[in-house]
């Protein structure tokens, strides 16, 4: 088992490894002296996972609890935020008791934006089953959900007790969702760590143990020093948003049918190339991320205009009144910020989306 730990304002494990759920209750016993434990999870991870944690949970003295929601990113909604807090306090939960999300993004979010707001702030516990999820949206502490307007509008920074990956649950991953996880190692792998991408850029055999727990753990450090360094998302810690201006506009123009993973791959490329053009990269990183996406399958294609994708990237929380945030590579393991003019926004989209 890999153990990393996080020193924001609350110090917290990230723990990697094979048999984690099983051994769930006495990890969360170590940092929790709750007497209830609440286990919010989609059908998916319910049919696939829950028993295992649950009983974990039940074996080590809690008394244990189960929502469960559809699967999809429409999970992530106010309804379904008001639905667990309502919820818990049906229960009788106490500021003392803990959650645990078991699932990917989508669950890790909206149990942490109802963690960090039930009783003004509980704790909770992310148990990635993705390995998108485990490489981002776990660690660091950032929960939301979406409203009609756009992608996590609505959210909190509540760090979690402990983060949990147990890397068994790779085995019954779809490939298309390993892909995206995939996607996001890379990303962090451009931004801060020349070896990790080149690691997956030519390493054979992903899906081997060893391969998920090496990438994780370096993409986990890469966001680990951002977010010590940044915990509120103000300064260096948006190196992290590197394909997500155009992502989150590709996502929100497609009502959620094109995934997180696929919409920041698409978003990655075109901000290099775009970059690039522009003089601002010290060399050209669309060559090498291409290659490198293409190599697992991850199709960076975008299918909607410069236009649209402006329009939709101007609601988002990236925007600063007059300004919005973009994330470039200078090279491949250094990423920049740069702030420019919302008016040039939809130049950069176009450079970026030009063949």
């Amino acid at each position: 088992m890999l153990s990393l730990t996080v020193r924001a304002s609350k110090k917290y494990d990230v723990k990697i490894g094979s048999g984690l759920m099983e051994n769930a209750g006495r990890l969360i016993r170590g940092v929790s002296g709750a007497r209830k434990a609440c286990v919010i999870c989609d059908t998916t991870t319910r049919e696939l996972f829950s028993d295992r944690v649950i009983g974990s949970l039940s074996g080590a003295g809690f008394d244990t609890h189960l929502l469960i929601f559809a699967p999809g990113e429409q999970t992530k909604s106010m309804s379904n935020y008001a639905r667990i807090l309502e919820y818990l306090a049906e229960k009788h939960f106490t500021r003392t008791d803990i959650l645990v999300a078991l699932g990917g993004g989508v669950i890790g979010d909206l149990t942490g934006f109802a963690a960090a707001s039930f009783l003004r702030g509980i704790n909770y516990v992310q148990m990635p089953t993705t390995l998108l999820s485990a490489v981002d949206s776990s660690v660091g502490g950032k929960t939301a959900v979406n409203l009609k307007a756009g992608k996590n509008l609505a959210g909190a920074f509540h760090q979690p007790a402990i983060v949990l990956f147990d890397t068994n649950s790779m085995d019954s991953l779809p490939e298309e969702q390993f892909k995206e996880g995939l996607a996001e190692i890379i990303k962090c792998g451009m931004i801060g760590d020349k070896d990790l991408f080149e690691y997956v850029a030519y390493k054979e055999a992903p899906r081997i143990n060893d391969f998920v727990e090496m990438t994780a753990e370096r993409a986990i450090m890469v966001k680990r020093d951002l977010v010590e360094a940044d915990e509120y998302d103000i300064g260096p810690r948006k190196l992290l948003n590197y394909g997500h201006t155009m992502g989150h506009a590709i996502e929100l123009c497609s009502g959620y049918e094109i995934s997180h993973g696929r919409a920041v791959a698409m978003g990655m490329l075109a901000a290099s190339k775009a970059a690039y053009r522009k003089g601002w990269s010290n060399e050209d990183c669309t060559i090498p991320l291409w290659q490198t996406l293409e190599r697992y399958g991850i199709d960076p294609k975008c299918p909607f205009g410069a236009e649209e994708l402006a329009s939709a990237a101007l609601k988002d929380k990236k925007r600063n009144g007059s300004t919005i945030s973009l994330v470039i590579p200078l090279q491949i393991g250094e990423g920049a910020i740069m702030d420019i003019k919302v008016e040039e926004l939809l130049e950069f989209f176009r450079l970026g989306l030009e063949g």
